[in-house]
């Protein structure tokens, strides 16, 4: 196991395709240590299994979000920290446990309804079609930068009460946080990030003196007995479901469509059976998922899996792109089948964290890919896809550019 000793699973280079280094995980080293470079060489331990993989996410008990409740004060310093300005933005659903979690998604799950993702479908639609149009009289265009980015970015923004006016440089401003997991130095990115803070701030402030029909609102009014969402809880929940409810869907439909147009016969099936969109959605999410581990848990004590020793207060990630292609639980794992039924992918994770954005991904996904295979049946891709770019990072998987012919 020498020779991937010093993977580094948060470069491109890896991300452009890590299915075989999991593959001998799972066969060789099923709980595997890394250092993670981006983190100040943290040790981390991927868990590769898929069975190991639903263990961790359903033990609440033993693997915590918070950090501090399972850290020792020695750990703690070593670490890497959160700048004081945006220490806030920590207490939202992913760095909670227990009550603290348990009181924030009650709240939460009174605002993000289905019936608020539903009610956005005929505004995915609407946008989804101005984006081809476009994309059609260009001919060549890239499906990230054009569409997989855009779409969701205005559907969300619609969600939240962003106007539309605002959308781009609220896109701008988004960014910034996406790229400090792609190990961009965060002094760079900082200005745009607090611009974005200071907008959501007076959004809320806004939404406090004078509610409308968007989820902001509905975060301001979500009451259970008494408790009501503080202004950081709002403001740390809204860049969640901005993560959750944008850039999944982005990754979603880049990737979803790259294993689409590197799997033609795949692609035409959906085309002649476009009743398959919902199946379809759920193989690219397992077979191609936007989320390549889930969000970080810490060990609450000395715990064994697989018969590998992981100590009190380290950090354990759950592979959920290993654990979507293990043999022990998927027929032909490495192959594509958007007719797959037997399909209980970890895509969206297990559990308590099981995401928040996941009705919204899914939705937004099956607009947007099942109207680029109507509307496009002969998009290809313009390079060959070795050359395409991976964007770096931590936690996510997600393309730079996808470029197309349409």
């Amino acid at each position: 196991m020498d020779d991937i000793a010093k993977v580094d699973i948060t470069s491109a280079g890896f991300k452009a395709d890590p299915f075989p280094f999991y593959q001998r995980l799972r066969e060789e080293a099923p709980v595997w240590p890394v250092k993670l470079k981006m983190r100040r060489g943290q040790r981390a331990w991927m868990v590769t299994r898929y069975d190991d993989v639903v263990a961790v996410l359903k033990d609440h008990a033993t693997f915590v979000k918070d950090r501090t409740t399972a850290m020792s004060p020695q750990q703690l310093a070593r670490a890497p920290g959160v700048p004081r300005l945006f220490a806030a933005l920590e207490r939202n659903l992913l760095g909670l446990d227990g009550a603290d979690h348990g009181r924030l998604r009650a709240l939460v799950h009174r605002a993000f309804t289905a019936r608020t993702i539903e009610r956005m479908r005929a505004t995915a639609e609407q946008v989804t079609e101005r984006a081809l149009d476009r994309a059609e009289v260009m001919g060549d265009f890239d499906l990230m930068a054009d569409f997989g980015v855009p779409v969701p970015l205005t559907v969300i923004g619609r969600i939240l009460g962003v106007p539309d006016r605002d959308h781009a440089r609220f896109g701008r401003w988004w960014r910034s946080f996406v790229d400090v997991g792609s190990g961009v130095n965060p002094l760079f990115l900082l200005p745009s990030m607090l611009r974005l803070v200071w907008y959501l701030r007076r959004l809320i402030a806004s939404r406090r003196k004078r509610p409308e029909d968007d989820l902001v609102s509905a975060l301001v009014l979500a009451q259970e007995g008494d408790d009501r969402l503080t202004d950081d809880e709002i403001l740390a929940m809204t860049l969640l479901l901005l993560s959750a409810g944008h850039e999944t869907t982005v990754n979603l439909v880049g990737s979803g469509m790259l294993a689409l147009l590197e799997h033609p016969a795949e692609r035409a099936r959906l085309g002649r059976e476009p009743e398959r969109i919902g199946t379809a959605v759920e193989e690219l999410l397992r077979f191609a998922g936007p989320a390549e581990t889930a969000t970080e848990r810490y060990a609450t004590r000395d715990v064994e899996i697989a018969g590998t020793h992981i100590p009190k207060g380290e950090l354990v990630l759950a592979v959920l792109a290993s654990a979507n292609r293990d043999p022990a639980r998927f027929d032909r794992p490495d192959a594509l089948d958007i007719g797959r039924s037997n399909n209980r992918h970890l895509s969206f994770g297990l559990g308590l964290h099981h995401c928040l954005g996941a009705p919204l991904a899914r939705m937004e996904g099956a607009v947007a890919i099942g109207a680029l295979v109507a509307r496009a049946p002969r998009l290809r891709l313009r390079v060959p896809a070795s050359r395409l770019r991976w964007r770096p990072g931590f936690v996510l998987r997600g393309l730079e550019a996808l470029p197309v012919s349409f």
